[in-house]
């Protein structure tokens, strides 16, 4: 660990590894067949939805994505103790963030974990697989460790959701 009360010491921190990114043409690919509609229909539905999901959002809505869950414009700004200090500079990051819906935190929940433990060396040391019991802390990304979450966050910052950017 290189920061906090750890500094200087070894110690294993669980993350998630995303093994890639499916690209919009697989996705949209894959839609057309379970769906039966022709791929250009799906593509141009699929964009749509960007440019709406883009246009409410950044105006300060919180966009229903069905089946999924919402997406929101957020800010993480600094925070003051005085009204008079309330500036746009207090601003230090904007960003889109995603509330899953009740059906995906439940599958998240009931989906086991295999963890692979490596030691400093990256050999391999420990192999287990979870046996979740449905205790799996309900959080939104405000709660994320560094590690999860944006990298450098600043002490007293705060996630605020944000209005219009007009």
């Amino acid at each position: 660990m290189g920061v906090g009360e750890n500094k200087g010491k070894y110690r294993f921190l669980l993350t998630a590894i995303r093994y890639n990114t499916l690209s919009a043409d697989k996705v949209i690919q894959e839609a057309a067949l379970r769906s039966g509609l022709p791929k250009a229909s799906i593509s141009a539905g699929w964009n749509a939805i960007g440019d709406v999901v883009m246009a409410w959002a950044t105006e300060g809505h919180s966009v229903a994505v069905p089946g999924l869950g919402h997406l929101q414009f957020k800010i993480r700004a600094k925070s003051v103790e005085n009204v008079e200090d309330v500036a746009s500079s207090l601003i230090t990051s904007r960003r889109v963030n995603f509330v899953p819906n009740t059906e995906i935190k439940q599958a998240l929940q009931n989906t086991s974990v295999n963890i692979e433990c490596y030691d400093k060396d990256g050999l391999l040391i420990k192999n287990v697989t979870s046996k979740d019991k449905n205790d799996v802390e309900d959080t939104t990304d405000e709660n994320l460790t560094e590690n999860e979450g944006e990298q450098g966050s600043n002490a007293g910052d705060s996630d605020t959701t944000g209005g219009g950017l007009g």
